[in-house]
């Protein structure tokens, strides 16, 4: 009987002190970046129930049930994807809505990094709720999603160029009665020289409060950029695939590509507020433009994918490329970690995200800097070459360690 007693007396002080312990999860001796505080800096991070409870330099790693050794690592807010396609289905013909060419979000975000991704235009009004209930409500990533102004969503083909079935009170009434999953609004893929597209999402932004994200473009001679960012586009409103050169002369560029200086009027739509998203895609992004935007200090507001198979398969690869790329043409690392995390945040009004602040969500990016000989080319095959490239070591989301590339935390097997 006394041998009971004293076995359950250990097995209730065991409890008690893992319970008494104050931290779950501690980060040690990473370099944190994280821009909406203004630090960059050694620090340790702390982490219970699912928040950041302490940030500082030195933390005690007794009180700690699992440690992480981030030392030589940066340390920064959980990624947070503005542009990809996540509408992962099996319907036939069904593009980026529903079909094969869009991606499970799950196997592709926590491996770089990323803890919220937002779904690009991949549904509209009337197939919303089968993407919330496919996707949005099984995926373990954060999925948020900027509505197709099109009711069908991004099938392709007719589908996109039917502006019959691009209703702005039907779009904004699914917005806003979904506000949890809905950040705004996407125009993509239409092909004649027509503002309509743009003018139907910009009202349904308006009438919802919400961002509009145009994928612009597909016209001979191409409608003027100057006349989106300046008449028909708000501050706030996304101009995406900003780097992008297509042939055929079907969409300006923002770079004169003779003199290799961006244009005035593009300047002047940046101090508007017209948000500059990177867009990456299979075939939105060109060295051509993006280098002699970068020395011209014209760096994107926001880093994102257009994360599909396509697009992961060719020159993009996934987010952490993309942001080895410009950290290779000049722009520091601070500022891209910044244009990954605390910017898109802003831009999507989820100002719970992209930060590390005492009492946030602790949706947590630990980055490597790999060093080597890499080549990072473009869908023309321009190549740069580079000394290092980003590699994700931890993700970790809403306090869970949910990817570890190399067992860096100690117990494992706990979280």
């Amino acid at each position: 009987m006394q041998k009971l007693i004293l076995f359950l007396t250990l097995i209730y002080m065991s409890g008690y002190t893992a319970d008494a312990q104050l931290y779950s999860i501690l980060i040690k001796g990473g370099r944190l970046i994280d821009p909406k505080n203004s630090i960059d800096a050694l620090m340790d991070v702390a982490i219970r129930d699912g928040k950041i409870v302490q940030v500082a330099k030195s933390i005690d790693a007794s009180q700690a049930r699992q440690v992480v050794n981030a030392k030589g690592m940066y340390v920064t807010p959980g990624l947070i994807d503005l542009h990809g396609h996540v509408f992962y289905g099996t319907e036939p013909n069904h593009y980026l809505s529903n079909g094969a060419t869009a991606v499970a979000p799950d196997g592709f975000t926590f491996r770089t990094g990323v803890t919220t991704i937002v779904d690009a235009g991949g549904a509209g009004w009337k197939s919303f709720e089968t993407f919330k209930q496919n996707i949005i409500l099984t995926a373990k990533t954060r999925v948020l999603s900027f509505l197709n102004i099109v009711g069908e969503g991004m099938r392709g083909g007719k589908f996109e160029q039917d502006t019959t079935d691009m209703d702005p009170k039907q779009a904004a009434r699914v917005a806003m009665e979904n506000k949890n999953d809905v950040v705004g609004f996407k125009v993509a893929h239409f092909q004649g020289a027509s503002w309509a597209p743009v003018d139907h999402a910009v009202e349904a932004g308006t009438l919802a409060g919400m961002p509009v994200m145009v994928d612009f473009g597909g016209s001979q001679p191409p409608l003027p950029l100057e006349d989106l960012f300046l008449k028909h586009l708000r501050p706030g409103d996304i101009f995406t695939h900003t780097y992008t050169l297509l042939p055929n002369n079907v969409r300006e560029t923002i770079v004169d590509e003779d003199t290799k200086t961006v244009k005035p009027f593009v300047w002047e739509a940046r101090k508007r507020g017209i948000v500059f998203d990177v867009g990456y895609g299979g075939a939105s992004f060109n060295f051509s433009q993006a280098i002699p935007a970068i020395k011209s200090k014209f760096y994107p507001t926001t880093i994102s994918t257009d994360l599909h198979t396509g697009s992961m398969n060719g020159s993009m690869k996934d987010m952490l490329s993309i942001m080895s790329k410009f950290v290779a043409m000049g722009e520091d690392i601070p500022g891209v970690i910044r244009a990954s995390t605390w910017t898109p945040a802003q831009v999507i009004k989820r100002e719970n995200l992209g930060h590390l602040s005492v009492g946030a969500i602790a949706d947590v990016a630990i980055l490597s800097m790999r060093q080597g000989n890499f080549g990072l080319y473009d869908k023309t095959g321009y190549k740069l070459m580079a000394k290092q490239k980003f590699e994700c070591e931890m993700t970790i989301k809403g306090g869970k360690i949910v990817y570890d590339l190399n067992g860096i935390v100690s117990p494992m097997g706990l979280n």
